[in-house]
């Protein structure tokens, strides 16, 4: 009986030092968001730095301190998880991406945004498949099937312009600006539903037929996700319309636009649909009727609110990303086989410029063509700029491929 309860106790007490330690790390890393936000504010005069760089330095910084005090054992304060990033911290980002958006703008170029963020991203998903199928097979890293060549092409087709955003102005460039911030959403949400239509098709007997199955599940995926956006935009403006919650508190208007957004993602979620997609237009139909509908002090809260959830939300993955780069198995396998993880690391970037040349000048070309105004042309400069725009990679291709990774042999997909 004593063994016994000496073991309850000293169970108790590993849990009570887990919890400890959790609360410890969260500390700290609120601690650093905070530096973060302080330093990038700081440092805001200057054009080549910005919070999200900021974070991702100290993100480093932190990582090499974390990675000395632990003997080399780690370089993070908790384990990423891909739940936690597409549960918590990615809706927030996508939703305020559409509820901030000009929409005379956006949807001026809309089919010129479809054209980059769909197309573009389909072809670019082809161009890095195919040529990773070609050159990998000469490099030794292990055997990889169908599949997996799809899934590293959709998830080096995810790009990630937010810093080139940081660079540009809407009133200043905003064609450029809604091409580059347009295209940058809808490519997210293309690459995250052909990951999962790969993901879940078969692909071990491939012909005719099974091709266009596949597309028709793409398609199908695409245009749901946005239907059910659009419902849930609509269905929260008619509740705050016919019930005008305004009238006795403004806190209930707001809370029925944060979790209507949340709910059309996480349904979005549990029909296999694309969350990214129903929570971006779920943003843009909330911010052009139900935002109307709302009191005045309520448009402010949330205009405000949504928008400081989404950047303390990139803070965020920024600053583990910092961390992240210090990862200690990774740089074990790139020790292991550094000629492998170069060759890798420069041949995928070279598809992935090649990948997006071979969409954003041809159908640039294309929309200048159906374009009248010559104001309302693409010029070369800024053909330039979108195709430099998505060579960065994101948090979205982060996540997909911790998603992807099982095991060590595609560790340089992280590195």
């Amino acid at each position: 009986m004593d063994q016994a309860i000496i073991s309850v106790v000293r169970k108790l007490q590993m849990v009570n030092t887990s919890d400890h330690n959790s609360v410890v790390s969260i500390n700290i890393f609120v601690a650093l968001l905070c530096a973060s936000i302080v330093i990038g504010h700081l440092l805001e005069e200057s054009r080549w730095m910005n919070e999200s760089i900021t974070a991702l330095l100290i993100g480093v910084c932190a990582g090499v301190i974390i990675l000395l005090t632990t003997g080399g054992k780690s370089s993070h304060l908790f384990v990423f998880s891909e739940d936690l990033f597409f549960i918590y911290v990615l809706p927030p980002i996508i939703f305020n991406a559409g509820f901030q958006v000009k929409k005379k703008q956006f949807f001026r170029n809309f089919i010129t945004i479809m054209l980059f963020g769909a197309i573009g991203t389909l072809v670019s998903c082809t161009i890095i498949s195919l040529g990773v199928i070609q050159f990998f097979k000469k490099l030794d890293i292990g055997t990889l099937d169908i599949g997996d060549y799809l899934a590293i092409g959709a998830i080096f087709a995810a790009t990630d312009s937010v810093c080139t955003l940081q660079v540009l102005n809407q009133d200043d460039t905003p064609l450029l600006y809604s091409l580059v911030f347009g295209e940058g959403v809808v490519n997210d949400a293309t690459s995250v539903v052909l990951f999962n239509a790969i993901q879940s098709f078969d692909l071990t007997h491939i012909n005719t037929r099974s091709a266009f199955q596949f597309i028709g599940n793409f398609l199908y995926l695409f245009f749901t996700s946005t239907l059910l956006g659009v419902i849930a935009g609509l269905l929260s403006a008619y509740i705050i319309k016919k019930l005008y919650f305004g009238r006795h508190s403004t806190d209930r208007e707001v809370a029925i636009m944060v979790l209507m957004a949340y709910l059309s993602y996480m349904l979005a979620e549990l029909f296999y649909l694309s969350g990214i997609l129903t929570v971006f237009f779920c943003g843009i139909v909330m911010s052009h009727y139900t935002w109307h509908n709302v009191t005045e002090s309520s448009r402010v809260t949330t205009k405000h609110t949504f928008a400081t959830l989404s950047f303390v939300a990139e803070i965020f993955i920024f600053l583990y990303v910092g961390m992240d780069a210090l990862d200690i198995e990774k740089w074990r396998f790139v020790k292991g086989s550094p000629g492998t993880s170069v060759a890798a690391s420069a041949m995928l970037m070279g598809l992935i410029m090649a990948g997006r040349a071979a969409f954003v000048f041809p159908l640039s070309f294309l929309t200048n063509l159906a374009k009248k105004s010559p104001t309302e042309k693409i010029s070369i400069k800024q053909q330039v700029i979108i195709w430099w725009a998505g060579l960065m990679r994101g948090a979205v291709s982060m996540a997909l491929a911790y998603n992807q990774v099982k095991c060590r042999k595609f560790s340089f997909l992280l590195i």
